[in-house]
């Protein structure tokens, strides 16, 4: 009796991933083995930086507020200091946003809770 390896799912498998190597680069985009072991890798990538983004995002709002922190002769870590001894509460996405977009307010933000 012949072997039933099931074609039509097999196929379909094989289809699925070769749809997610698609704008992959040379053999990596149509042959199966190929395509298998560098999509694996990608998603695993994918779950690391989704992770990783996080981080990275954090790190520019800092950055960003520290720049505009010393153009309002302070340092990042007095200002955060000061905003959390007067109960102000706002994220670092929102206080980068501000000393990007909305300097004259971060200004006036930096002098209320430094005094």
């Amino acid at each position: 009796m012949p072997r039933a390896v099931n074609k039509v799912a097999s196929r379909e498998k094989r289809k699925k991933f070769l749809k997610l190597a698609k704008g992959f680069w040379g053999r990596r985009k149509n042959v199966w083995t190929i395509a298998k072991h560098h999509i694996e890798k990608a998603l695993q990538y994918q779950y690391r930086d989704r992770r990783l983004k996080k981080r990275h995002f954090r790190r520019l709002w800092i950055v960003r507020i520290n720049a505009a922190c010393r153009n309002n002769r302070t340092t990042y870590s007095r200002f955060i200091n000061a905003l959390k001894k007067k109960n102000i509460e706002i994220n670092r996405k929102i206080l980068a946003d501000f000393a990007m977009n909305k300097p004259e307010f971060f200004k006036k933000l930096v002098d209320f809770a430094m005094n």
